[in-house]
């Protein structure tokens, strides 16, 4: 069987460059040797080679986060140069990177989602207003940062001028929305067009957390994670429908993973990551491994649907 002759981009330039990094080397450890021929990318030295080999390679695997790699731009490189790659296109992904869009998307879909208020860095912010409009606690976020990058969740009035500053040292445009209070959880879906809902985790951040921060998604015993979560089974069989509600709300392909909030019996969804965590101990893979795939296995579905892809939207290209 002749190798797939695969891309593999990680790095980057975004605030999650690190991460990608690490994510990277962990999925190029995980890959069939024996199935595929691996070249690495790094997208902030090597996209002139990236062009270059273009004409060789069968398929990409994006491991970036953030801007400038789950955003769109670089599935618009890769659609011009005809190399299929996972997950979400230009679209989903510029849908989902941006969480103003999403939450609007979610809206007209009827996906519950908390409410909010959003500003762009030149408005007048009238503290009170939103905190009469919000309450207290509210949460503070940057439209377009990943991995809880510049969020602050406020809990005094006093302290909003201070996070809606942090919030514009990472985005043009903020989201300040309504605080919930309750058990985190997480759903991935899989698939193009027959889609999967994998098992749902419960995240449980360590005592030193308010929410899943970044420190709590990377560092190493900050967060307990359960897998399948601790929820009875009509809450279950809802969160892994709003996932996939979600999932199409955006416009999505491939694989995602969307985060909740479980508070009594109401589920709201926070938002929609297109390129979920990828090394092998990430909540994405564990879920997939509970719902019957290896991380090795996982990898392989992600390329054979990005081919699937490719041959589909393919259809639209000049001859």
């Amino acid at each position: 069987m002749k190798k797939i002759r695969l891309a593999l981009l990680s790095g980057g330039v975004s605030s999650e460059r690190e991460v990608s990094l690490n994510s990277g080397t962990q999925v190029f450890e995980a890959l069939d040797k024996d199935k595929y021929t691996i070249t690495r990318y790094d997208p902030k030295t090597d996209l002139p080679k990236l062009v270059m080999d273009a004409p060789i390679l069968d398929a990409a695997l994006i491991i970036l986060h953030g801007p400038f790699g789950e955003d769109g731009t670089v599935q618009g490189l890769l659609d011009l140069l005809d190399i299929p790659y996972q997950g979400a296109g230009v679209l989903g992904s510029a849908a989902a990177m941006n969480k103003l869009v999403a939450k609007r998307l979610y809206e007209g879909a009827k996906v519950p989602t908390p409410p909010y208020l959003s500003f762009y860095i030149k408005d007048d912010i009238n503290i009170s207003e939103v905190v009469g409009s919000l309450g207290l606690p509210l949460v503070v976020k940057p439209a377009c940062a990943g991995s809880s990058v510049g969020m602050t969740i406020v809990k005094h009035q006093k302290n909003l001028a201070a996070a809606i500053k942090l919030g514009f040292e990472h985005d043009d445009t903020l989201i300040l929305e309504a605080y919930v209070k309750g058990v985190e959880l997480t759903c991935g879906v899989l698939g193009n067009d027959t889609l999967e809902a994998l098992p749902v985790i419960e995240i449980i951040p360590g005592d030193a957390h308010e929410f899943f921060d970044y420190k709590a998604k990377y560092v190493a015993g900050e967060t307990q994670e359960i897998c399948p979560a601790r929820i009875d089974e009509p809450t279950r069989l809802k969160v892994q429908e709003l996932a996939i509600l979600a999932h199409k709300a955006l416009f999505l392909k491939g694989y995602s993973r969307t985060d909740m909030i479980l508070k009594e019996d109401t589920l709201s969804v926070l938002e929609t990551n297109t390129i979920p965590g990828m090394t092998a101990t990430s909540l994405f893979p564990q879920s997939a491994q509970v719902g019957g795939y290896s991380f090795s296995a996982l990898l392989d579905k992600l390329i054979q649907l990005a081919i699937e892809e490719n041959k589909r939207t393919n259809l639209r290209r000049a001859r």
